[in-house]
């Protein structure tokens, strides 16, 4: 399954004035190697200690690899359970406390370009430093080129659909193996789940710290629209499929009642109320499912996904997304392929690191999920990544079945795609908070804005 290529802009700043005060975590090249020759580097997204599975996992890999490698250090760092909060993401670029080899959205190309720390790494991501480079999907390669320069690597995709749970469903009389199809069946549904009471929400949706307009594209793309205009110069979401995308919510939100009162909600505020049984229905991707269950203690055999839904029908398209790691400007050749042959070891080899699904099976992390899909069809890298994926899953892969079995074309995320989220939120909070909102006031006000960033980054 390929992320089509996204193209980019300058991006506007997302946290001027932001005043956080952060912790240097960068390796300054000059001392990258010590008397012995050793080569260190810094890398975040280590796991948080209540993630003591993935994180023992984590620091079991840098062990062994550093057994491998014993010319390099590795030194991780954590920057949280999400490794990538966009306004804590600008704030360490602005402030160069980035570390050597740091986390990324696929979004983030022109944001990290933009703030002067990206390295271009094109001539050092070859098969000698990443022995599954040649397999891995070109269309991903590109989203971290600009300019025939490459500036990333990406280790993970995704696209949406809508993610439920089955015990609710069952317990409100609906069928479980048949989700719905169409957002008139997801509202139907959602008001019987809210209707067991109990604090459930029958449909939960983000409104806050950007995830309310990543969710705004996604349920765009399900109506057939799209963000921007064709040359992404305009916003193009001020129209009726817009406006049909923010009615659908305030219908479920005051309508029905079946959203729950609790709003502004963020990646781990929704999921934390998935885990805890309180959520009936949410879109997201299938990676979802291994965060409510890892993180915030719910169950597997309870969740199940089905395709995006549509309005009248099958969705039109569905949001595709990913992240990668960015390496920072100014390292030496060194640094660069020890950075490189860690992300290998860690996220491109198929039985190591996030593919080690032998380790991964009797621990509380999925195997079977249908999604990664870095390598391309046909390759000997994702021919032996599925298979140890069939071998070793743990579980019930029936519950994916219906998003597998109903694919819906894949859109890439906008161009400038953080900051217009950040705008979007609020269309989408105003909704969701207040029963008096005008749909095409708000609307009016977030394309004002996005025409506005668009413009500054012309």
């Amino acid at each position: 399954m390929s992320v089509p290529q996204y193209r980019k802009v300058a991006a506007a700043a997302l946290a001027a004035g932001l005043g956080l005060s952060l912790a240097a975590c960068s390796t300054k090249s000059d001392d990258s190697a010590d008397a012995g020759g050793k080569v260190t580097i810094t890398v975040d997204c280590q796991p948080v200690g209540a993630q003591k599975e993935l994180l023992k996992n984590w620091n079991d890999d840098v062990a062994e690899f550093q057994r491998q490698n014993p010319t390099i250090v590795v030194k991780s760092v954590s920057v949280g359970e999400q490794c990538n909060n966009p306004p804590d993401f600008t704030a360490r670029l602005a402030g160069g406390t980035v570390t050597d080899v740091f986390y990324g959205y696929m979004t983030d190309l022109q944001q990290v370009l933009d703030s002067g720390q990206a390295m271009d790494i094109t001539g050092y991501a070859t098969t000698d430093t990443i022995p599954t480079w040649d397999s891995v999907d070109p269309a991903l390669k590109e989203v971290f080129t600009d300019g025939g320069k490459l500036y990333g690597i990406p280790v993970k995709n995704y696209s949406m659909g809508l993610i439920y749970n089955k015990a609710l469903f069952q317990r409100a009389g609906l069928d479980a193996a048949n989700p719905p199809r169409t957002w008139p069946e997801v509202r139907a549904a959602a008001k019987k789940i809210s209707a067991l009471g109990g604090g459930v929400a029958g449909y939960s949706e983000y409104s806050a710290g950007n995830t309310g307009g990543w969710h705004f594209t996604s349920l765009l793309y399900s109506q057939g629209g799209q963000v921007l205009s064709a040359d992404g110069k305009k916003a193009d979401f001020n129209n009726p499929t817009g406006k049909q995308v923010l009615q659908n919510l305030k219908d479920m939100r005051y309508g029905d009642n079946s959203m729950g009162s609790r709003q502004l909600l963020q990646w781990g505020d929704l999921l934390t109320n998935a885990g805890a049984g309180k959520v009936g229905m949410f879109i997201g991707a299938p990676d979802a499912t291994q965060a409510i269950v890892s993180q915030f203690q719910g169950k597997y055999q309870d969740w199940a996904m089905g395709p995006l839904p549509g309005q009248d029908g099958p969705a039109k398209a569905t949001l595709g997304g990913g992240e990668g790691y960015f390496f920072k400007k100014g390292l030496s050749p060194e640094q660069v392929k020890a950075g490189l042959k860690w992300i290998a070891y860690q996220k491109l080899t198929p039985g190591k690191g996030q593919f080690d699904y032998v380790r991964a099976k009797p621990q509380n992390y999925p195997v079977g999920l249908p999604q990664p899909l870095l390598f391309t069809g046909g390759s000997d890298a994702q021919k032996q990544e599925l298979e140890l994926r069939k071998a070793n899953a743990n579980v019930d892969t029936t519950n994916f079945t219906a998003f597998e079995a109903n694919p819906v074309p894949i859109k890439g995320e906008p161009r400038n795609a953080q900051a217009i989220y950040a705008v979007l939120d609020a269309a989408m909070s105003g909704v969701l908070t207040n029963p008096n909102a005008n749909i095409d006031a708000l609307l009016k006000t977030a394309e004002d804005k996005v025409n506005q960033l668009l413009a500054a980054g012309s």
